[in-house]
């Protein structure tokens, strides 16, 4: 069947009645997030919120005023997902989430446009879709899609909807002789279960697609069309386009017209010069990095001789540096050179993650490295006369080397 929601994509709201409703408890696909769900499966006699399918995600809703989750599609059936049941024969009035249809109808057109374009113009075709909770894309059989097409795609795609081209539904019987539509031509083709009608989605002398789902009037609803970038697919010779189409082009603009008005003001410069500040203040950074290990790797030293010069040497020695890498504990060994006594060094900052490393004779780090990995929830290793360990509590250092202290006393 064709549901209501594929007759008039801007009806938003319908009156309809229940055939069965189901109590269930399984695992669904939200949004492509595996989900584990409790409520019931309502099955209704039309609906206008559209079930999942041909890349689009299903609209939510309500029915009266219990929330609808997800629209799954089996066959020619639309199953709503809700949390509190209904009874057979009850009539409903269902109700869609308007900005989340709208949004679903630009990018799916859009889409549609994109695909048409690159195959029409520049022999690129469409493999596969994807329509995101922010940016979509579309996969090209093609190894790689230069900078330069990208922009000439998209002066085109908005030529088009500056010409405000129509978008027609146009509805075949599953009878329909083979040769007449030959020109609906489908990217995917027909889902195996799909039973009944077929829809085709029309741009005004620009293509012809067979498609389950939700789309726009006419181009102009579009109102904008931007192509991101290209990146290249996890299969061979297959290329990703990301897009945003309609009102999500203006989100990311005001999102960028926001961070750029922060830039500003922490750069006190004009956007013009954000690159080339940013990139400085890069350079400083490195160049400060680079020197802060230098003096770390001489205060590492400087610590492991002195503690090699200490005439009474001591059971255990314990030294924490926030500022310091990994690294530094390393040279600290290496320069002390000795085992004799258990060093308990540290790095990172006042709390949450950091690096520790026990080492000294293998009876005291083999007892100990459990202790203090549970005290500082850490997970590690004993190689030798050295364990290493990343840790989530560095706070609890503290703890740790009372722990030690009473191991020794």
């Amino acid at each position: 069947m064709v549901f209501k929601c594929q007759e008039d994509s801007f009806l938003k709201e319908f009156s309809t009645k229940v055939i069965s409703c189901i109590p269930v408890s399984k695992n669904i696909s939200i949004d492509g997030k595996k989900t584990n769900f409790n409520g019931f499966e309502v099955v209704l006699e039309n609906t206008i919120i559209f079930p999942e399918g041909g890349g689009q995600p299903s609209d939510t809703g309500y029915l009266n005023e219990i929330k609808v989750h997800h629209v799954a599609r089996k066959e020619d059936i639309a199953i709503h997902y809700v949390d509190k049941p209904f009874n057979i024969g009850e009539n409903v009035e269902q109700r869609i989430d308007w900005d989340r249809r709208e949004d679903h109808m630009q990018q799916h057109s859009g889409q549609h446009l994109i695909s048409a374009i690159f195959e029409k113009n520049y022999k690129l075709t469409t493999v596969s879709w994807w329509l995101g909770e922010e940016v979509s894309y579309i996969e090209l059989d093609t190894p790689s899609v230069s900078d330069e097409l990208l922009i000439e795609v998209e002066n085109e795609v908005n030529k088009l909807i500056q010409e405000a081209r129509k978008v027609e539904v146009i509805v075949y019987s599953k009878d329909t002789p083979p040769e007449v539509l030959e020109n609906a031509k489908s990217t995917r083709g027909l889902p195996e279960d799909h039973v009944g009608d077929i829809r085709v989605i029309s741009i005004e002398n620009i293509d012809n697609n067979m498609c389950c789902g939700t789309h726009v009037s006419n181009l102009s609803q579009l109102q904008a069309i931007k192509l991101l970038n290209s990146e290249k697919s996890k299969r061979k010779n297959k290329t990703f386009v990301n897009f945003l189409c309609g009102r999500r082009v203006l989100k990311r603009l005001e999102n960028c017209l926001k961070r750029e008005q922060k830039l500003t003001q922490s750069l006190k410069s004009n956007p013009a010069q954000h690159p080339e500040l940013v990139e400085k203040l890069l350079n400083n950074v490195k160049n400060y990095s680079k020197n802060l290990s230098t003096v770390l790797k001489d205060l590492a030293i400087y610590e492991a001789t002195k503690l090699k010069n200490t005439e009474l040497i001591p059971k255990y020695y314990s030294l924490h540096r926030k500022e310091a890498e990994p690294d530094f504990m390393n040279i600290f060994i290496q320069e002390y050179g000795g085992t004799s006594v258990l060093l308990f060094l540290s790095t990172g900052g006042e709390k949450g993650i950091g690096n520790i490393i026990l080492y000294g004779p293998k009876e005291h780090v083999e007892e100990l490295s459990p202790r203090i990995c549970t005290i500082m929830d850490g997970k590690g290793a004993v190689k030798g006369n050295k364990y290493q360990a990343k840790v989530n509590k560095i706070e609890n250092r503290s703890k740790a080397e009372q722990v030690i202290s009473e191991y020794f006393s």
